[in-house]
């Protein structure tokens, strides 16, 4: 069933024209929270796929643009197997349970990573996910699975290299535009806003690119527990920012223009 939209004025006592257009999220303390309950981490990890649920749902209520969630990055590998090996039958099953609420949503997925290395099963369902949900029109919900920003560079780096070998670009022509346009968020604005849960304070090789100017938010409840409060409380403090992208003018308070 479609969810009615949500006037922000109501729920956030501001225009829509403050919202960010891209929030990005690393969602953390699964672990932690499952440990706090005296369960087995996998418990947390499932708890964390509901929270996935509730905050996409809002996110699309609200009209945000853009919805990036730091799901698995590549350094995640390095995990206990049976851990790991949980995490990607979860993949699959929350890809395959979350459709409904995608397409009743008008919502249009979208992988962010490297698909090498990540089983068949994963990215069949990514890929069925992706191609079902292409035309909608509503919020871009890009997941970062397998993601990390330095092999993401590393990824653009040996794309531009190749085309200036072939021909297509000379050297002149690499500036930052050209850059974004070979990263694995090609087309999509940068983070207006990152939001970081269970108090921690580093970025963790997620976009570092793209959050140059980002707005950065950090919550103690961790991710489980992560709810459409601490998210309003999130987009609250983004907009009572000012935001001056290097300048000294008058403050900015967001762009909805992909820059």
């Amino acid at each position: 069933m479609t969810e009615p939209p949500l006037d922000p004025r109501e729920v956030l006592g501001f225009d829509p024209e403050q919202l960010p257009c891209h929030i990005a999220i690393i969602m953390d303390g699964n672990g932690r929270w499952a440990k706090q309950r005296d369960l087995p981490r996998i418990k947390g990890h499932e708890r964390g796929a509901k929270t996935v649920r509730t905050i996409v749902t809002h996110c699309a209520r609200l009209g945000i643009e853009v919805l990036t969630l730091y799901s698995f990055s590549t350094e995640n590998w390095r995990r206990p197997k049976d851990e790991v090996d949980f995490l990607m039958d979860l993949y699959v099953r929350h890809l395959i349970a979350e459709r409904d609420t995608i397409m009743n949503n008008n919502v249009r997925f979208r992988h962010l990573g490297r698909r090498e290395g990540l089983p068949e099963s994963v990215l069949m369902e990514m890929d069925k996910t992706t191609a079902m949900s292409r035309e909608n029109t509503g919020l871009t919900l890009c997941l970062a699975l397998n993601y990390g920003s330095r092999d993401e560079l590393v990824d653009a780096v040996r794309g531009i290299a190749s085309d200036a070998q072939s021909g297509k670009l000379a050297p002149s022509d690499i500036n930052a535009a050209l850059i974004s346009r070979f990263l694995y968020t090609a087309g999509l604005p940068d983070p207006d806003l990152l939001i970081r849960t269970a108090n921690e304070r580093r970025v963790s090789n997620f976009l570092l690119w793209q959050i140059s100017y980002t707005e950065i938010h950090v919550c103690e409840t961790l991710w489980p527990d992560f709810s459409d409060a601490d998210l309003n409380a999130a987009i609250k403090d983004f907009a009572s920012r000012e935001r001056r992208f290097g300048g000294i003018g008058a403050a900015v308070h967001k762009t909805r223009d992909h820059r």
